[in-house]
């Protein structure tokens, strides 16, 4: 005979299941069907209170090279990617041995001296400024969250269903679920989300008035930093090789459809 709170946890999987499926959003130009449990509000709320965090730690650029560059190539890239509910902010962060540029939520965009190294033209720029603002107009980081919260919530509802109890057998019920999200879901479709990131960068700097062919160069310098002594933090989360160099050819043709000088 099931038991009652066997039963009670099938429903509450149920349950979370619907809601999952209830809960998708498409990604822009793309398509592709996303998981998404966050609301649009709550998370430019998180953008904006990470953006304050950021500035409060951070050293700005008193450069108006640097400063303005990543503002004029920011701004262009803002317009195409038409978001009027983003406020729009672009700040260059004094550190020349960090390489690295991120995308908060609600377009607070953030480049570090030490990326301009490797982006040295316009285009170059735009391929950074654009690849991070894809990230944040697909929502990436909303969809990150809700695929760690469903999987959270899973967990807890399996470890119920299973009737583990012991201490032990928990802890090696979570060891194997977290191993099972790890592979299965987040690198997968962190991957997923990198590549998304490209294609959308490229239309987007197109659409900026940037030849999508400069992201092919930005990102052969950076592949070749590999073979330097540290390898710079934008590839940490940012993996560059042949085959990503080979994906993002294939995708400047579709880009170029929408590219005006």
């Amino acid at each position: 005979m099931v038991e009652i709170s066997k039963l009670r946890s099938i429903g509450v999987l149920f349950a979370l299941l619907v809601f999952a499926l209830s809960a998708c959003a498409t990604a822009p130009y793309t398509e592709r069907r996303q998981l998404m449990l966050i609301e649009p509000s709550q998370e430019l709320a998180l953008g904006q209170r990470a953006s304050a965090e950021v500035l409060s730690k951070a050293k700005p650029s008193r450069d108006p090279v640097y400063v303005e560059k990543v503002e004029q190539v920011g701004r262009k890239i803002a317009g195409a990617a038409d978001r009027p509910d983003f406020a729009w902010e672009f700040r260059v962060l004094d550190d020349p041995k960090t390489v690295n540029a991120f995308c908060l939520p609600g377009g607070k965009v953030f480049v570090y001296t030490g990326m301009f190294k490797y982006a040295e033209t316009d285009g170059e720029l735009a391929t950074v400024v654009a690849h991070e603002v894809a990230h944040a107009v697909a929502r990436h980081g909303a969809e990150r969250m809700s695929t760690a919260l469903l999987a959270q919530t899973g967990q807890t509802v399996a470890a119920g269903l299973l009737n583990i109890s012991s201490p032990v057998a928990l802890s090696a019920f979570n060891t194997a679920y977290g191993v099972a999200v790890e592979v299965g879901v987040t690198l997968p479709y962190s991957r997923t989300q990198e590549y998304e990131a490209d294609r959308i960068g490229l239309i987007l700097m197109a659409k900026a008035g940037y030849d999508p062919n400069a992201a092919v160069s930005f990102w052969e310098k950076m592949k070749s930093s590999k073979s330097g002594s540290a390898t710079p933090a934008f590839l940490s989360t940012h993996p560059t090789d042949e085959a990503r160099i080979e994906e993002i050819k294939k995708f400047i043709p579709e880009a170029m459809k929408y590219y005006r000088r």
